[in-house]
Protein backbone atom coordinates (compact mmCIF):
# COMPACT_ATOMS: atom_id res chain seq x y z
CA UNK A 1 0.00 0.00 0.00
CA UNK A 2 1.24 3.74 -0.47
CA UNK A 3 -0.89 6.72 0.88
CA UNK A 4 0.25 9.66 2.42
CA UNK A 5 0.09 10.39 5.99
CA UNK A 6 1.06 13.57 7.50
CA UNK A 7 2.07 15.10 11.18
CA UNK A 8 1.12 18.69 11.96
CA UNK A 9 2.88 19.37 15.33
CA UNK A 10 5.44 16.86 14.36
CA UNK A 11 8.24 18.41 17.09
CA UNK A 12 5.63 17.02 20.03
CA UNK A 13 8.00 13.55 20.15
CA UNK A 14 6.05 11.58 22.35
CA UNK A 15 2.96 11.13 19.97
CA UNK A 16 4.95 11.49 16.78
CA UNK A 17 7.16 8.91 17.63
CA UNK A 18 5.16 6.25 19.29
CA UNK A 19 2.27 7.09 16.40
CA UNK A 20 5.08 6.45 13.43
CA UNK A 21 6.12 3.28 15.75
CA UNK A 22 2.60 2.00 15.68
CA UNK A 23 1.97 2.88 11.80
CA UNK A 24 4.95 1.18 10.71
CA UNK A 25 4.74 -1.87 12.83
CA UNK A 26 1.64 -2.77 10.41
CA UNK A 27 3.18 -4.97 7.56
CA UNK A 28 1.50 -3.30 4.73
CA UNK A 29 2.04 0.10 5.93
CA UNK A 30 5.84 -0.70 4.79
CA UNK A 31 5.89 1.69 1.54
CA UNK A 32 3.61 4.45 3.07
CA UNK A 33 4.81 8.16 3.01
CA UNK A 34 5.09 10.17 5.96
CA UNK A 35 5.32 13.92 6.40
CA UNK A 36 6.18 16.36 9.32
CA UNK A 37 5.49 19.89 9.94
CA UNK A 38 6.15 22.11 12.75
CA UNK A 39 6.40 25.77 13.22
CA UNK A 40 9.53 25.21 16.07
CA UNK A 41 12.40 23.93 13.31
CA UNK A 42 14.79 22.87 16.20
CA UNK A 43 12.11 20.54 17.45
CA UNK A 44 11.26 19.44 14.02
CA UNK A 45 14.88 18.39 13.14
CA UNK A 46 15.48 16.83 16.18
CA UNK A 47 12.46 14.30 16.20
CA UNK A 48 12.71 13.88 12.41
CA UNK A 49 15.97 12.77 12.98
CA UNK A 50 14.98 9.93 15.72
CA UNK A 51 12.43 8.92 13.96
CA UNK A 52 14.30 8.69 10.55
CA UNK A 53 16.73 6.40 12.47
CA UNK A 54 13.82 4.10 13.44
CA UNK A 55 12.71 3.84 10.25
CA UNK A 56 16.04 2.91 8.83
CA UNK A 57 17.29 0.59 11.77
CA UNK A 58 13.58 -1.45 10.98
CA UNK A 59 14.99 -1.33 7.04
CA UNK A 60 11.95 0.28 5.68
CA UNK A 61 12.70 2.62 2.53
CA UNK A 62 11.05 5.05 3.87
CA UNK A 63 12.26 9.40 3.90
CA UNK A 64 10.32 11.68 5.77
CA UNK A 65 9.46 14.53 4.53
CA UNK A 66 9.91 17.42 7.18
CA UNK A 67 9.16 20.67 6.27
CA UNK A 68 8.01 24.11 7.87
CA UNK A 69 5.61 24.43 4.99
CA UNK A 70 2.25 23.21 6.37
CA UNK A 71 0.66 23.03 2.36
CA UNK A 72 3.27 21.15 1.47
CA UNK A 73 3.47 18.58 3.78
CA UNK A 74 -0.06 18.31 3.66
CA UNK A 75 -0.08 18.04 -0.24
CA UNK A 76 -1.91 14.77 -1.39
CA UNK A 77 -2.40 13.21 2.30
CA UNK A 78 -4.71 10.59 2.71
CA UNK A 79 -4.81 11.24 6.46
CA UNK A 80 -3.41 13.72 9.24
CA UNK A 81 -2.62 13.48 12.64
CA UNK A 82 -3.13 16.69 14.69
CA UNK A 83 -0.88 17.35 17.73
CA UNK A 84 0.11 20.93 18.18
CA UNK A 85 -0.30 22.99 21.21
CA UNK A 86 -0.84 26.27 19.73
CA UNK A 87 1.35 28.89 22.03
CA UNK A 88 3.56 26.31 23.32
CA UNK A 89 4.52 26.00 27.35
CA UNK A 90 4.74 29.80 27.10
CA UNK A 91 0.69 30.03 27.05
CA UNK A 92 0.14 27.10 28.86
CA UNK A 93 1.63 28.40 31.80
CA UNK A 94 -0.52 31.54 31.64
CA UNK A 95 -3.81 29.45 31.16
CA UNK A 96 -2.44 28.11 34.76
CA UNK A 97 -1.25 31.29 36.44
CA UNK A 98 -3.78 33.48 34.95
CA UNK A 99 -6.93 31.67 36.72
CA UNK A 100 -4.77 31.55 39.81
CA UNK A 101 -4.78 35.21 40.47
CA UNK A 102 -8.67 34.83 40.53
CA UNK A 103 -8.09 31.54 43.13
CA UNK A 104 -8.88 29.03 40.38
CA UNK A 105 -6.77 26.11 40.80
CA UNK A 106 -6.61 23.73 38.03
CA UNK A 107 -4.28 20.97 37.97
CA UNK A 108 -3.72 20.89 33.88
CA UNK A 109 -6.10 23.40 32.31
CA UNK A 110 -6.73 21.87 28.96
CA UNK A 111 -9.90 20.70 28.40
CA UNK A 112 -12.67 22.36 30.33
CA UNK A 113 -11.94 25.50 32.99
CA UNK A 114 -10.85 28.51 32.33
CA UNK A 115 -7.33 27.28 31.09
CA UNK A 116 -9.34 24.91 28.74
CA UNK A 117 -11.90 27.26 27.31
CA UNK A 118 -8.74 29.16 26.30
CA UNK A 119 -6.84 27.06 25.25
CA UNK A 120 -9.53 26.39 22.39
CA UNK A 121 -9.50 29.87 21.33
CA UNK A 122 -6.01 29.68 20.40
CA UNK A 123 -6.36 26.16 19.00
CA UNK A 124 -9.79 26.48 16.84
CA UNK A 125 -8.23 29.91 15.09
CA UNK A 126 -5.27 27.61 14.08
CA UNK A 127 -6.92 24.38 13.49
CA UNK A 128 -9.12 26.06 10.86
CA UNK A 129 -6.58 26.95 8.97
CA UNK A 130 -5.33 23.43 8.99
CA UNK A 131 -8.89 22.68 7.52
CA UNK A 132 -8.87 25.06 4.63
CA UNK A 133 -5.75 23.88 3.83
CA UNK A 134 -6.57 19.37 3.96
CA UNK A 135 -9.52 20.94 2.08
CA UNK A 136 -7.28 22.26 -0.87
CA UNK A 137 -4.11 20.18 -1.23
CA UNK A 138 -5.20 17.14 0.71
CA UNK A 139 -6.44 14.28 -0.99
CA UNK A 140 -10.23 13.85 -1.63
CA UNK A 141 -11.82 12.89 1.55
CA UNK A 142 -8.74 13.08 3.80
CA UNK A 143 -9.54 12.10 7.38
CA UNK A 144 -8.09 13.91 10.28
CA UNK A 145 -7.15 12.62 13.76
CA UNK A 146 -7.48 15.10 16.37
CA UNK A 147 -5.32 14.56 19.50
CA UNK A 148 -5.16 18.27 20.62
CA UNK A 149 -6.77 19.13 23.46
CA UNK A 150 -9.33 20.32 24.26
CA UNK A 151 -10.10 17.58 22.01
CA UNK A 152 -13.63 17.94 21.92
CA UNK A 153 -14.30 22.04 21.35
CA UNK A 154 -10.98 21.20 18.54
CA UNK A 155 -13.04 18.50 17.21
CA UNK A 156 -16.51 20.14 17.23
CA UNK A 157 -14.98 22.83 15.13
CA UNK A 158 -12.76 20.92 12.23
CA UNK A 159 -16.12 18.99 11.82
CA UNK A 160 -18.75 22.41 11.90
CA UNK A 161 -16.90 24.78 11.13
CA UNK A 162 -13.64 23.41 8.94
CA UNK A 163 -15.32 21.07 7.05
CA UNK A 164 -13.15 17.92 7.47
CA UNK A 165 -14.31 14.82 8.66
CA UNK A 166 -12.16 14.85 11.68
CA UNK A 167 -12.14 12.14 14.60
CA UNK A 168 -11.08 13.28 18.11
CA UNK A 169 -8.55 10.30 19.77
CA UNK A 170 -7.93 9.80 23.48
CA UNK A 171 -6.22 7.25 25.77
CA UNK A 172 -8.47 7.93 28.98
CA UNK A 173 -11.01 5.42 28.14
CA UNK A 174 -7.74 2.82 27.83
CA UNK A 175 -6.04 3.34 30.92
CA UNK A 176 -9.62 3.46 33.15
CA UNK A 177 -9.97 0.15 31.93
CA UNK A 178 -6.36 -1.21 32.96
CA UNK A 179 -7.70 0.32 36.28
CA UNK A 180 -10.45 -1.67 36.39
CA UNK A 181 -9.32 -4.72 35.57
CA UNK A 182 -6.67 -4.14 38.21
CA UNK A 183 -8.66 -4.05 41.22
CA UNK A 184 -10.87 -6.62 40.24
CA UNK A 185 -7.64 -8.83 39.75
CA UNK A 186 -8.38 -9.57 36.07
CA UNK A 187 -6.61 -9.48 32.75
CA UNK A 188 -7.59 -6.44 30.93
CA UNK A 189 -8.91 -8.51 27.68
CA UNK A 190 -11.24 -10.21 29.89
CA UNK A 191 -13.04 -7.34 30.79
CA UNK A 192 -15.32 -5.81 28.48
CA UNK A 193 -16.47 -2.12 29.29
CA UNK A 194 -18.98 0.04 27.43
CA UNK A 195 -18.08 3.45 28.05
CA UNK A 196 -19.90 7.06 26.84
CA UNK A 197 -19.86 10.48 27.85
CA UNK A 198 -18.07 13.47 26.32
CA UNK A 199 -14.24 13.35 26.19
CA UNK A 200 -12.49 13.57 29.46
CA UNK A 201 -15.63 12.83 31.07
CA UNK A 202 -16.40 9.60 29.69
CA UNK A 203 -18.53 6.99 31.87
CA UNK A 204 -17.91 2.89 32.03
CA UNK A 205 -21.62 2.33 31.68
CA UNK A 206 -21.28 -1.35 31.68
CA UNK A 207 -18.24 -3.45 33.10
CA UNK A 208 -18.52 -7.43 32.68
CA UNK A 209 -16.26 -10.13 32.94
CA UNK A 210 -17.45 -13.67 31.55
CA UNK A 211 -21.49 -12.38 31.52
CA UNK A 212 -21.19 -11.06 34.30
CA UNK A 213 -22.17 -7.16 35.11
CA UNK A 214 -19.56 -5.73 37.44
CA UNK A 215 -20.58 -2.38 37.48
CA UNK A 216 -22.70 -2.33 40.80
CA UNK A 217 -19.06 -4.07 42.36
CA UNK A 218 -16.42 -1.45 41.24
CA UNK A 219 -16.79 1.06 44.12
CA UNK A 220 -16.02 -1.28 46.72
CA UNK A 221 -13.37 -2.56 44.96
CA UNK A 222 -11.85 0.67 44.63
CA UNK A 223 -12.31 1.90 48.00
CA UNK A 224 -10.59 -1.62 48.96
CA UNK A 225 -7.36 -0.78 46.63
CA UNK A 226 -4.56 0.26 48.51
CA UNK A 227 -3.62 2.84 46.04
CA UNK A 228 -6.06 4.11 44.02
CA UNK A 229 -8.21 5.04 47.28
CA UNK A 230 -5.45 7.64 48.16
CA UNK A 231 -4.99 9.45 44.57
CA UNK A 232 -8.70 8.52 43.25
CA UNK A 233 -10.72 10.11 45.55
CA UNK A 234 -12.58 12.58 43.52
CA UNK A 235 -13.36 9.40 41.26
CA UNK A 236 -14.26 8.17 43.74
CA UNK A 237 -16.44 10.46 45.14
CA UNK A 238 -17.86 11.02 41.90
CA UNK A 239 -19.03 7.37 41.75
CA UNK A 240 -20.59 6.88 44.47
CA UNK A 241 -22.53 9.75 44.25
CA UNK A 242 -23.54 9.70 40.31
CA UNK A 243 -22.91 5.33 39.94
CA UNK A 244 -20.15 5.14 37.47
CA UNK A 245 -16.85 5.62 37.13
CA UNK A 246 -15.35 8.16 35.16
CA UNK A 247 -12.40 7.63 32.65
CA UNK A 248 -10.24 10.96 33.28
CA UNK A 249 -7.64 10.95 35.90
CA UNK A 250 -8.43 12.43 39.67
CA UNK A 251 -6.86 15.80 38.95
CA UNK A 252 -7.91 16.13 35.32
CA UNK A 253 -11.82 15.33 36.62
CA UNK A 254 -11.30 17.38 39.83
CA UNK A 255 -11.60 20.28 37.17
CA UNK A 256 -14.64 20.16 35.46
CA UNK A 257 -16.79 20.08 38.13
CA UNK A 258 -17.90 22.47 41.15
CA UNK A 259 -17.05 20.40 43.97
CA UNK A 260 -13.52 19.68 44.89
CA UNK A 261 -11.29 22.49 44.03
CA UNK A 262 -13.28 25.52 45.01
CA UNK A 263 -12.20 25.85 47.96
CA UNK A 264 -8.34 26.26 48.54
CA UNK A 265 -8.43 24.80 52.54
CA UNK A 266 -9.97 22.17 51.10
CA UNK A 267 -8.66 20.77 47.72
CA UNK A 268 -5.79 19.05 49.47
CA UNK A 269 -8.46 16.89 50.75
CA UNK A 270 -8.92 15.43 47.24
CA UNK A 271 -5.69 15.61 45.86
CA UNK A 272 -2.26 13.37 46.27
CA UNK A 273 0.66 15.20 45.79
CA UNK A 274 3.97 13.77 45.51
CA UNK A 275 5.30 10.11 46.05
CA UNK A 276 7.24 8.52 42.76
CA UNK A 277 7.78 10.53 39.96
CA UNK A 278 5.52 8.86 37.85
CA UNK A 279 1.94 9.31 40.25
CA UNK A 280 2.32 12.80 40.81
CA UNK A 281 0.43 15.45 38.25
CA UNK A 282 -2.42 13.21 37.17
CA UNK A 283 -3.64 13.12 41.14
CA UNK A 284 -4.12 16.61 41.36
CA UNK A 285 -1.52 18.91 41.55
CA UNK A 286 -1.79 22.59 40.94
CA UNK A 287 -0.14 22.78 37.67
CA UNK A 288 1.11 19.21 37.68
CA UNK A 289 0.97 18.67 33.62
CA UNK A 290 2.39 21.90 33.09
CA UNK A 291 5.29 20.97 35.42
CA UNK A 292 5.66 17.96 33.95
CA UNK A 293 5.85 19.21 30.49
CA UNK A 294 8.42 22.10 31.26
CA UNK A 295 10.85 19.37 33.00
CA UNK A 296 10.25 16.69 30.15
CA UNK A 297 10.99 20.00 27.46
CA UNK A 298 14.46 20.51 29.35
CA UNK A 299 15.02 16.89 29.36
CA UNK A 300 14.51 16.30 25.82
CA UNK A 301 16.48 19.73 24.62
CA UNK A 302 19.48 18.16 26.96
CA UNK A 303 19.42 15.06 26.45
CA UNK A 304 18.84 14.59 22.91
CA UNK A 305 22.21 13.70 22.04
CA UNK A 306 21.79 10.43 24.55
CA UNK A 307 18.50 9.94 22.76
CA UNK A 308 20.28 9.38 19.02
CA UNK A 309 22.59 6.92 21.40
CA UNK A 310 19.86 4.50 22.55
CA UNK A 311 18.81 1.44 20.63
CA UNK A 312 16.39 2.78 17.79
CA UNK A 313 12.65 1.45 18.21
CA UNK A 314 11.85 -1.81 17.16
CA UNK A 315 8.47 -2.18 14.68
CA UNK A 316 6.82 -5.13 16.46
CA UNK A 317 3.29 -5.60 15.59
CA UNK A 318 2.86 -7.55 18.67
CA UNK A 319 4.09 -4.31 20.91
CA UNK A 320 2.11 -1.68 19.46
CA UNK A 321 0.76 0.96 22.00
CA UNK A 322 -3.22 1.73 22.60
CA UNK A 323 -3.45 4.96 20.63
CA UNK A 324 -6.32 4.51 18.21
CA UNK A 325 -4.82 6.06 15.05
CA UNK A 326 -2.50 3.23 13.50
CA UNK A 327 -5.55 0.99 14.21
CA UNK A 328 -8.35 3.04 12.36
CA UNK A 329 -6.21 3.60 9.67
CA UNK A 330 -5.51 -0.37 9.47
CA UNK A 331 -8.88 -0.99 9.90
CA UNK A 332 -9.85 0.97 6.77
CA UNK A 333 -6.97 -0.02 4.26
CA UNK A 334 -7.10 -3.34 5.21
CA UNK A 335 -10.73 -4.35 6.44
CA UNK A 336 -9.34 -5.53 9.56
CA UNK A 337 -11.99 -4.57 11.79
CA UNK A 338 -11.53 -2.70 15.37
CA UNK A 339 -12.91 -1.78 18.16
CA UNK A 340 -12.72 1.43 20.14
CA UNK A 341 -13.69 4.49 21.85
CA UNK A 342 -13.67 7.38 19.77
CA UNK A 343 -14.99 11.03 19.72
CA UNK A 344 -17.44 11.90 16.72
CA UNK A 345 -20.14 13.73 16.13
CA UNK A 346 -22.93 12.82 18.57
CA UNK A 347 -26.07 12.17 15.92
CA UNK A 348 -28.31 10.54 18.33
CA UNK A 349 -25.62 8.38 19.78
CA UNK A 350 -26.24 9.36 23.04
CA UNK A 351 -30.18 10.28 22.76
CA UNK A 352 -30.07 12.63 25.36
CA UNK A 353 -27.20 14.47 24.93
CA UNK A 354 -27.41 17.23 21.98
CA UNK A 355 -26.75 15.79 18.34
CA UNK A 356 -24.68 18.66 17.13
CA UNK A 357 -21.86 17.80 20.20
CA UNK A 358 -18.31 16.01 19.94
CA UNK A 359 -19.42 12.76 22.43
CA UNK A 360 -17.11 9.74 23.08
CA UNK A 361 -18.73 5.92 22.51
CA UNK A 362 -17.82 2.75 20.81
CA UNK A 363 -17.50 2.37 17.59
CA UNK A 364 -16.35 0.21 14.91
CA UNK A 365 -13.91 0.11 12.17
CA UNK A 366 -13.76 -1.94 8.74
CA UNK A 367 -12.89 -1.40 5.09
CA UNK A 368 -16.64 0.16 4.74
CA UNK A 369 -15.64 3.22 7.39
CA UNK A 370 -16.32 4.06 10.91
CA UNK A 371 -19.52 2.62 12.07
CA UNK A 372 -21.15 4.49 15.28
CA UNK A 373 -23.72 2.33 17.16
CA UNK A 374 -26.44 3.92 18.97
CA UNK A 375 -25.90 3.67 22.94
CA UNK A 376 -29.65 5.13 24.10
CA UNK A 377 -29.50 7.38 26.76
CA UNK A 378 -26.49 8.16 29.75
CA UNK A 379 -28.07 7.74 33.26
CA UNK A 380 -29.34 10.95 33.84
CA UNK A 381 -27.01 12.58 36.43
CA UNK A 382 -24.20 10.96 34.44
CA UNK A 383 -25.43 13.11 31.67
CA UNK A 384 -26.37 16.27 33.66
CA UNK A 385 -22.99 16.35 34.33
CA UNK A 386 -21.95 15.90 30.82
CA UNK A 387 -24.72 18.38 29.86
CA UNK A 388 -23.52 21.33 32.14
CA UNK A 389 -19.72 21.21 30.23
CA UNK A 390 -21.44 20.79 26.57
CA UNK A 391 -23.02 24.18 27.29
CA UNK A 392 -19.46 25.58 27.89
CA UNK A 393 -18.05 23.97 25.04
CA UNK A 394 -20.77 25.39 22.78
CA UNK A 395 -20.45 28.54 23.63
CA UNK A 396 -16.52 28.39 23.40
CA UNK A 397 -16.59 26.95 20.11
CA UNK A 398 -18.72 29.90 18.58
CA UNK A 399 -16.76 32.31 20.97
CA UNK A 400 -13.39 31.09 18.68
CA UNK A 401 -14.98 30.86 15.11
CA UNK A 402 -16.16 34.40 15.65
CA UNK A 403 -14.49 36.66 18.02
CA UNK A 404 -17.43 37.10 19.75
CA UNK A 405 -15.72 38.29 23.11
CA UNK A 406 -19.17 37.89 25.06
CA UNK A 407 -19.66 34.41 24.32
CA UNK A 408 -16.38 34.42 25.48
CA UNK A 409 -17.31 35.92 28.73
CA UNK A 410 -20.25 33.56 29.19
CA UNK A 411 -18.39 30.32 28.58
CA UNK A 412 -16.59 31.19 31.56
CA UNK A 413 -19.28 32.57 33.60
CA UNK A 414 -21.07 28.47 33.14
CA UNK A 415 -18.03 27.03 33.34
CA UNK A 416 -18.83 25.45 36.30
CA UNK A 417 -15.41 25.86 38.61
CA UNK A 418 -14.61 29.43 37.72
CA UNK A 419 -17.97 30.18 38.40
CA UNK A 420 -17.96 28.54 41.73
CA UNK A 421 -15.21 30.39 42.42
CA UNK A 422 -15.52 33.76 40.59
CA UNK A 423 -18.40 36.83 40.36
CA UNK A 424 -19.07 38.15 37.42
CA UNK A 425 -16.88 40.92 37.55
CA UNK A 426 -13.88 38.98 38.22
CA UNK A 427 -14.21 36.71 35.37
CA UNK A 428 -14.72 40.18 33.40
CA UNK A 429 -11.73 41.10 34.28
CA UNK A 430 -9.98 38.00 33.83
CA UNK A 431 -10.99 37.50 30.67
CA UNK A 432 -9.70 40.73 29.67
CA UNK A 433 -6.50 39.63 31.05
CA UNK A 434 -5.88 36.67 28.46
CA UNK A 435 -7.12 38.92 25.74
CA UNK A 436 -4.60 40.95 26.21
CA UNK A 437 -1.26 38.58 27.34
CA UNK A 438 -2.31 36.09 24.92
CA UNK A 439 -3.01 38.48 21.91
CA UNK A 440 -0.31 37.06 19.76
CA UNK A 441 -2.26 33.65 19.44
CA UNK A 442 -5.41 35.26 19.45
CA UNK A 443 -5.73 37.07 15.46
CA UNK A 444 -9.63 36.65 15.51
CA UNK A 445 -10.03 39.18 18.83
CA UNK A 446 -8.49 41.97 17.84
CA UNK A 447 -11.34 44.56 18.17
CA UNK A 448 -12.23 42.78 21.70
CA UNK A 449 -8.10 43.04 22.80
CA UNK A 450 -8.30 46.72 21.56
CA UNK A 451 -11.37 47.43 23.96
CA UNK A 452 -9.85 45.48 27.12
CA UNK A 453 -6.21 47.28 26.65
CA UNK A 454 -8.54 50.40 27.07
CA UNK A 455 -10.29 49.24 29.92
CA UNK A 456 -7.25 48.33 31.99
CA UNK A 457 -5.72 51.83 31.05
CA UNK A 458 -8.53 53.61 32.64
CA UNK A 459 -10.58 51.20 34.54
CA UNK A 460 -9.73 50.71 38.62
CA UNK A 461 -8.85 46.84 38.50
CA UNK A 462 -10.19 44.20 41.29
CA UNK A 463 -7.28 43.31 43.08
CA UNK A 464 -5.82 40.07 42.53
CA UNK A 465 -3.69 37.40 44.14
CA UNK A 466 -0.75 37.85 41.60
CA UNK A 467 1.72 36.16 44.00
CA UNK A 468 -0.81 32.79 44.38
CA UNK A 469 0.78 29.67 43.49
CA UNK A 470 -2.04 27.21 44.63
CA UNK A 471 -2.75 24.94 47.19
CA UNK A 472 -1.25 21.81 45.73
CA UNK A 473 2.01 23.13 43.77
CA UNK A 474 5.31 21.35 43.18
CA UNK A 475 8.92 23.58 41.33
CA UNK A 476 9.94 21.85 38.29
CA UNK A 477 12.94 19.83 38.91
CA UNK A 478 16.05 20.70 36.88
CA UNK A 479 17.61 17.90 34.30
CA UNK A 480 20.34 16.72 36.65
CA UNK A 481 17.20 16.62 39.22
CA UNK A 482 15.38 14.46 36.78
CA UNK A 483 18.16 12.35 36.06
CA UNK A 484 18.40 11.22 40.11
CA UNK A 485 14.79 9.87 39.69
CA UNK A 486 13.88 8.79 36.00
CA UNK A 487 17.07 7.43 34.82
CA UNK A 488 15.69 7.81 31.01
CA UNK A 489 12.28 9.78 29.67
CA UNK A 490 11.25 6.29 28.20
CA UNK A 491 9.96 4.87 31.87
CA UNK A 492 7.51 7.83 31.50
CA UNK A 493 4.20 6.34 32.86
CA UNK A 494 1.87 6.76 29.98
CA UNK A 495 -0.80 8.20 31.85
CA UNK A 496 1.63 11.59 32.02
CA UNK A 497 1.80 11.51 28.11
Amino acid sequence: MSFKIAFIGAGSLEFTRGLLKDLLSVEEFHNIQIAFTDINERNLDMVTQICQRDIDANGLDIKIQSTLDRREALKDAKYVFNVVRIGGLEAFKQDVEIPLRYGIDQCVGDTLCAGGIMYAQRGIAAVLEFCRDIREVAAPGCIMFNYSNPNAMITWACNKYGKVPTIGLCHGVQHGHQQIAEVFGLDVKDVDIVCAGINHQTWYIQIKHKGEDLTGKLLEALEKHPLYKETEKVRIDMLRRFGYYSTESNGHLSEYVPWYRKRADEIKDWVHVGGEWVHSWIHGETGGYLRYCMENRDWFETDFPRWMQEPPAKFDPTKRSEEHGSYIIEGLETGRTYRGHFNVVNNGAITNLPDDCIVEVPAYVDALGIHVPIVGDLPLGCAAVCNASISVQRLAVEAAVHGDDMLLRQAMLMDPLTGAVCNPPEIWQMVDDFLIEQEQWLPQYGKAIAEAKKRRATEKRIPTRDDYKGAARLSVRSVEELRKVRGTLHKANPNEI
